[in-house]
């Protein structure tokens, strides 16, 4: 599959490749334009991390920009860990921190929809660049959130499956009425 990034749009809810399982893929001359224009549809929705299933691509691959002085945790090492767009290719998270987090989440997929999800506040995140090499950092922050909601797109996993009960049902309707626009109602 080597799909034209100039194709690409932003899958939205309830397209059924937002539930696949992505799978991993190799490094190949196309990678890098589809995350590049990831990249871009994520900025032009002001958003700050994109996976490939949320742009129709079942594959194991996500990009994160956030702006710098967004959320940042002076403590984070290195401190410049979220600086710059990062392409994750075929990631794996690891140690999670005891310790978690409650914040309000958004997606790309789910415009206008927000609401709490409980998440570990720091994670080890370990992928491949577009270079071909491995590469690990441990994520804090709105950096580790955003790590993990992105993972959770390669693993079909939407934020609303981890929000807390409240926000479910203050959602209920927003997500019924996307689920009837679609004709799944």
């Amino acid at each position: 599959m080597n799909p034209d990034p100039a194709t690409l749009r932003i899958r939205l809810y309830p397209d059924p490749i937002l539930r696949q399982k992505a799978q991993p893929i190799d490094l190949s001359p196309g990678i890098a334009a589809i995350a590049n224009r990831m990249l871009e549809l994520m900025r032009e929705a002001n958003g700050i991390g994109l996976a490939a299933p949320q742009v129709g691509l079942p594959w194991r691959l996500f990009v994160i920009d956030i702006p710098e002085g967004e959320d940042r945790d002076p403590g984070a090492s290195p401190p410049t860990a979220t600086q710059g767009p990062i392409v994750y290719i075929n990631p794996e998270l690891s140690q999670p921190a005891r310790t978690v987090e409650i914040h309000e989440e958004g997606c790309l997929s789910l415009p206008d929809i927000h609401g709490d999800v409980i998440r570990p506040s720091e994670i080890t995140v370990t992928a491949t660049d577009l270079q071909g090499n491995r590469f690990s950092h441990r994520a804090t922050g709105l950096f580790a959130r955003c790590v993990q909601h992105e993972f959770d797109h390669i693993d079909g996993v939407l934020f609303l499956d981890r929000m807390v009960q409240a926000s479910r049902a203050s959602v209920r309707a927003q997500v019924r009425e996307l689920e009837r626009r679609a004709g799944l109602r």
